[in-house]
């Protein structure tokens, strides 16, 4: 069973130490850092073992946003992402909650999908050749 909890400082080095691009780049690294010391983060967690993260945060035009929901490669496809998603739409305050994902990403839009987020729109040149894809979901 796959279980949601507020991340504490000790699951920094955890995160970093799965996430492919935490693993090379120290902005991701403090990326982490910074969403887990502002209570931004959760964590999903299966047998007491931390398997993967999110990040809701209010920055997307006072919307609530998930700028981040990453699941440990050996853990995809277990559940942890739509329930760490379920959890974030669970707390969010406000009436509308965006994400995005990368256009390449065929394995979160089909999740999204799933859990009815629409699309909202699509923003290039953030990741060359890879344009962002925004969803939406209304919560209430």
């Amino acid at each position: 069973m796959i279980s949601i909890r507020p991340a504490v400082e000790n699951d920094a080095e955890i995160l970093c130490s799965f996430d492919h691009i935490a693993l090379v780049e120290n902005e991701r690294r403090e990326f982490i850092r910074r969403e887990v010391s502002s209570g931004n983060c959760f964590v999903a967690v299966k047998d007491e073992t931390v398997i993967g993260y999110g990040v809701l945060n209010y920055t997307f035009y006072y919307n609530g946003c998930i700028d981040m929901l990453y699941i440990h490669s050996d853990y995809r496809r277990s559940g942890a992402g739509a329930a760490l998603l379920q959890h974030l739409e669970s707390l969010c305050q406000t009436p509308k909650l965006f994400t995005s994902t990368n256009l390449s990403n065929l394995p979160m839009q089909s999740l999204l999908a799933k859990l009815d987020y629409v699309l909202s729109g699509v923003v290039h040149n953030l990741d060359e050749g890879d344009p962002e894809i925004v969803y939406f979901k209304r919560l209430r």
